[in-house]
């Protein structure tokens, strides 16, 4: 099973970017998807994250900035970004919760990383 997320980059404040996260391989099922970050010298952090319903969940920093949706079929997530600060540059992490065709349990697979500044 694989993640591959794109979309990163640099942008000036008040501006936009969209990332991507697909995931790839011998999948059963996808519970949770989702988004993390990490800036440096801090800890990685719940951006926002979407279950296989629909339901979503976000940090209080990027409520209303943010948009997290998926797409099922595409085993994708997305992320919308908005109105962008500069306290937003760091890497991007996805996340997903994934039963395989050969497994029984739901394990958590991480995607490679995107690099989001953003310039005052």
């Amino acid at each position: 099973v694989q993640l591959q997320a794109s979309g990163g980059g640099l942008v000036q404040a008040g501006g936009s970017l969209r990332l991507s996260c697909a995931v790839s391989g011998s999948i059963f099922n996808i519970n949770t998807m989702g988004w993390y970050r990490q800036a440096p010298g801090k800890q990685r952090e719940l951006v926002a994250s979407i279950t296989s319903g629909g339901s979503t969940n976000y940090a209080d920093s990027v409520k209303g900035r943010f948009t997290i949706s998926r797409d099922n079929a595409k085993n994708t997530v997305y992320l919308q970004m908005n109105s962008l600060k500069p306290e937003d540059t760091a890497v991007y992490y996805c996340h997903a919760r994934i039963r395989t065709n050969s497994g029984k349990t739901y394990y958590d697979s991480w995607g490679q990383g995107t690099q989001v500044t953003v310039s005052s």
